[in-house]
């Protein structure tokens, strides 16, 4: 156990590290499910709890440590988005060489492909929406804190977003269905 230092505001720093430790994982998968790419995930993660130690002095003992990491997270990608929505997508062509290439032997497999694949198709409000509540087990007022939006905006999305990738698995619009 880590000795006891206090921080500026008086709480113990060893405290807020302790809770900063407790959601990196959570942390780290939806960033995984947000930016689709392992090294960009590690980074969105990094600088959010980069953030979240250059700003411990907003940081509340009795507060929602989930709900503040993952608004920093949010807002972080959300920044990241715009910044990079005018700058061409580029994708290396050693990295996708023979990737597709084997398809998958497993039905589960597939169908979590599917699923993710559909999960791409859906808007991006939707989709944070899902990875919240579903991924990550989020009550809807702490999906809403986190994104800052009304909880009942929350339930509406979830609902479209859930109807809608409903509607996409029925379809196969991922292109991934499994012949018998």
């Amino acid at each position: 156990m880590r000795p006891a230092r206090i921080g500026k505001s008086g709480k113990t720093l060893d405290l807020f590290l302790d809770h900063l430790e407790r959601w990196i994982p959570n942390l780290r998968r939806y960033a995984r499910a947000l930016t689709r790419d392992r090294e960009q995930a590690d980074d969105l993660v990094q600088d959010c709890l980069e953030r979240a130690l250059s700003r411990r002095h907003l940081w509340k003992v009795d507060g929602n440590t989930r709900a503040w990491l993952f608004t920093i997270m949010h807002n972080i990608h959300a920044n990241d988005t715009r910044r990079n929505s005018s700058r061409p997508i580029t994708v290396p062509i050693e990295e996708d060489a023979g990737h597709h290439a084997r398809p998958p032997s497993q039905t589960l497999r597939v169908a979590g492909l599917e699923t993710a694949a559909a999960l791409q198709e859906l808007p991006n409000e939707q989709r944070q929406v899902i990875l919240l509540v579903a991924l990550e087990g989020m009550s809807y007022g702490e999906a809403a804190e986190t994104l800052g939006i009304a909880q009942g905006t929350v339930m509406s999305r979830l609902s479209r977003g859930r109807e809608r990738l409903r509607r996409m698995m029925e379809d196969g619009a991922p292109g991934l269905r499994i012949v018998k």
